[in-house]
């Protein structure tokens, strides 16, 4: 199964990389998920896609090699119980700012089975098509859970929330978080202050046995932090991967 062997080289290292979808197409998801990379997620904070459009790139991305997830708009029970119920294999959740936080975002993702706490209500519809009828049995310990670090507060609190059970890691969001640190949205990850915040948070999730993963404005930085033991990498996404080949191309074309 694919999230097992995705969680298996997590664990295992050197780490993997993900694509990232901010345009809501099924045949774009399609396109890069045929890529190369080892997952792809949807954003569904900042990207397009609404409800409908997400399913749509979920049911694109069950057909190539790489492992869906979603980033959802926010720590919200309803809106975690439908990406998992509609196929992701994996949850983003933006702006964890507490371990109480991560408890909530931790129990959303989970059945109340098996001796887990959990607060995810049953009805895993697209979730029994490509996870199989054993799905609900198998669902806890294989969907990833992880909470983003992009905010003073969470910072703060990253040890106490990389130790609730219920969360698998970590998912660093360097841009608001160089924001909150009074950087601006464009601080390199190699500025001091951005960089000891970086590591905070790596250290808080090794410490726990937790993965930890980074969105990445470059393919240089995606290599910098697997090279530093990130497990999970995202080297920018599709709408900057779009304007860049189609600048890269009028410059050549124009002389």
């Amino acid at each position: 199964m694919k999230i097992q062997d995705l969680r298996e080289r997590m664990a295992s290292g050197p780490g993997v990389v993900s694509g990232w979808m901010s345009l809501d197409s099924a045949y774009a998801a399609e396109l890069v998920g045929s890529a190369g990379f080892d997952a792809v997620v949807i954003d569904c904070q900042h990207g397009m896609a609404g409800h409908a459009q997400m399913v749509a790139m979920l049911q694109a991305l069950s057909h190539t090699p790489a492992v869906p997830l979603v980033r959802v708009g926010g720590n919200s029970l309803p809106e975690i119980n439908r990406a998992l119920d509609s196929g992701a294999w994996g949850v983003i959740c933006p702006l964890v700012n507490s371990a109480a936080e991560a408890r909530a975002f931790g129990r959303a993702c989970r059945y109340p089975m098996g001796g887990v706490e959990g607060e995810r209500s049953f009805g895993p519809a697209r979730g029994m098509l490509v996870g199989g009828a054993d799905y609900p049995q198998k669902a806890n310990a294989l969907v990833l859970a992880l909470a983003m670090i992009e905010t003073r507060a969470g910072l703060e609190a990253c040890a106490e929330i990389a130790a609730e059970p219920s969360i698998d890691g970590l998912f660093i969001g360097p841009s608001d978080l160089g924001l909150a640190l009074g950087l601006g949205t464009g601080a390199a990850h190699t500025e001091p202050e951005l960089a000891a915040a970086i590591a905070r948070v790596h250290a808080a999730a090794a410490a726990c046995g937790k993965f930890v993963g980074i969105w990445c404005g470059s393919a240089e930085m995606a290599r910098a932090m697997l090279a530093q033991g990130m497990q999970l990498v995202v080297p920018g996404h599709d709408a900057i991967w779009l304007k860049t080949e189609i600048a890269r191309r009028l410059a050549v074309v124009r002389g």
